[in-house]
This record gives structure tokens, C-alpha cells and sequence, in this order.
């Protein structure tokens, strides 16, 4: 990937290099992929001690540019073991205050590539972060997402605000949900019960009425309905 494309260097900006590297368990590896669908080949190492190797590293990164963390991530994200795809976001997660709307339109790229719900999820929790710092640009970011072609990004958008309260703004996770009310994807309707399970324990009310206003899936509905009496 093509970094001064993507904006991530600048005229005189300074890239301090990666010096990172994870040690695996290879007798886990396989049981671990094949969680995964054998989607992607894993170096064997659960989410603790990753967490744990990791670390440094992320400590690190707080006191680095944002040039370099993106490096970073973009360098992560092209290895070809699965748990440097973890790492990639979780520093993209941590220096969540360094990052502007600029940065995140970099960031949704890497959204379609390497795609499973593993990755999609803790993507959608970095863009969560970001909508709740930065709640005057929540529309922005949801548009980034609203009526992609690809169903990953559409499950961005419906579970843009899944970690908001007071501040979740129920038009747009109707239009979400209403995009994609009639769409045969399992990973879409597990997010449209998601997204309303989780208010749910909120506003039970507006959950309960939006269902009986809304024709939805039976897996959407299961998931939906699972808090409200």
C-alpha cells in the first residue's frame, strides 16, 4: 500500500521505524485458524499474551507522531499472521485522541481488507470511540459506511453507536437497519440485533416499539428482543 496515497506522510515528516515482533505458540496455531474459517494463517497466540507482548509497543506509540503510527499500522496490517491485524487497531485504539477525519477516512480502507468479523468489530469499536468524541461528526463517519456496496462496512454503520446511551441518534440506526432490513447476510442481521439488543438496555421502549413497527428477520427479532420482558 502506497503510503503517501493514503496521506499518511507529509512534507518533512519523520517515521520512526517498527521494531515488533510477536512469538507464537504453533501448537495453538491451527485450532486457532480454524476458529477463523481457516481464513487467515495465525502465528498461535491468544488475545492475553498478545495483549501482553504488545504492551510496550503500545505505550510506546503514545508519545510517537501520528506519521508513524499509521506507518505502523499499515505495516502490520500487510504481515501475514492474524494477530498483527489485531495489533494494527488496538493502536489505532489507543491513540484514539491523536486522530482527525482525515485519519479515519485512512482507516475505513483497511476496514475491506483481510475482512471477518474479528477484524470488523474491533474496527467499529475504534470508529465507536471516535463518533463519542467527536459527536458533530458522527454523521460524517456514518456516511462513510451507510449503503456500501460492502455488506462489512454496512455492519460498521449499523453498529456505529453501539457503545451510546443518551447520545445515540435513533434516525440514523433506523436508516442503517432499514437498508439492509431484507438482506440474506448473516453477518448483517446478527448486527441489526446487536445494535438493537444493546439499546435495548437503554430505552427498552423505542426497542420495543421499532419492532413492531418493522418487519425484521427472525435472527434480528431473537437478538433484539433477548432483554426486553
Amino acid at each position: 500500500m502506497d503510503l503517501d496515497r493514503l496521506g499518511y506522510l507529509k512534507m518533512g515528516d519523520y517515521m520512526e521505524k517498527l521494531d515488533f515482533e510477536l512469538v507464537g505458540n504453533s501448537a495453538i496455531a491451527p485450532a486457532m485458524a480454524h476458529y477463523m474459517k481457516d481464513k487467515f494463517e495465525f502465528i498461535g497466540i491468544k488475545s492475553v499474551e498478545r495483549k501482553a507482548q504488545s504492551r510496550d509497543l503500545l505505550n510506546r506509540s503514545t508519545h510517537c507522531s501520528p506519521t508513524t503510527i499509521k506507518a505502523w499500522i499499515n505495516e502490520l496490517y500487510a504481515r501475514k499472521y492474524r494477530e498483527y491485524q489485531y495489533v494494527a487497531i488496538d493502536l489505532a485504539i489507543k491513540n484514539i485522541q491523536k486522530w482527525h477525519f482525515t485519519d479515519i477516512m485512512v482507516f475505513k480502507q483497511l476496514v475491506t481488507q483481510k475482512s471477518w468479523w474479528d477484524s470488523v468489530d474491533p474496527w467499529r469499536t475504534f470508529f465507536g470511540k471516535y463518533v463519542k468524541r467527536h459527536l458533530d461528526e458522527k454523521e460524517k463517519v456514518f456516511e462513510l459506511f451507510y449503503q456500501s456496496q460492502n455488506f462489512w462496512e454496512r455492519r460498521v454503520a449499523i453498529n456505529l453507536q453501539l457503545m451510546e446511551k443518551e447520545t445515540l441518534d435513533t434516525n440514523m440506526l433506523t436508516h442503517a437497519i432499514l437498508y439492509d432490513q431484507k438482506t440474506d447476510e448473516f453477518f448483517i442481521q446478527k448486527a441489526i440485533g446487536w445494535s438493537l439488543r444493546q439499546y435495548s438496555k437503554y430505552n427498552p421502549d423505542w426497542v420495543s416499539q421499532f419492532l413492531k413497527a418493522h418487519e425484521l428477520s427472525k435472527l434480528a427479532v431473537k437478538e433484539g428482543s433477548k432483554y426486553l420482558s
